[in-house]
């Protein structure tokens, strides 16, 4: 049931905005609970790097006094990678075009962040 309501969260999202290519909820550990990732991407490989950017950003935060970590951006030639902060344990991973939006990203993946914290997943 878990992973039913984190896809239907996950299908809102990417339908929100058509700069979103793919989103995935991670846990801290790097365990993919759900995802909507194309076939070309390697969900361990994926979960495995967005693991350890997200210890990366925590560290990198805490070091500059900035608090707790609550997002990290990646900015390729691509595109972005935002990584979100969705509870305890839970991160929220979205992959977007170059032309993106990201005030709206923003808000539309703090939205979905917000979903998945109240499903409760520890």
């Amino acid at each position: 049931m878990r992973e039913r309501q984190l896809n239907s969260i996950l299908s809102e999202l990417n339908g929100s905005s058509a700069d979103i290519q793919a989103s995935a909820v991670i846990s801290t550990d790097g365990l993919i609970l759900t995802s909507l990732l194309p076939t070309t991407l390697d969900e361990d490989r994926v979960g495995a790097m967005a693991a350890a950017m997200l210890s990366l950003g925590e560290r990198t935060s805490e070091e500059f006094g900035r608090g707790g970590l609550d997002q990290v951006l990646v900015k390729g030639v691509e595109g972005y990678i935002l990584m979100a902060s969705a509870g305890l344990n839970t991160l929220l991973t979205v992959v977007t075009k170059s032309t993106a939006k990201l005030g709206m990203i923003f808000f539309e993946v703090k939205i979905a962040a917000d979903s998945i914290r109240k499903i409760n997943i520890v």
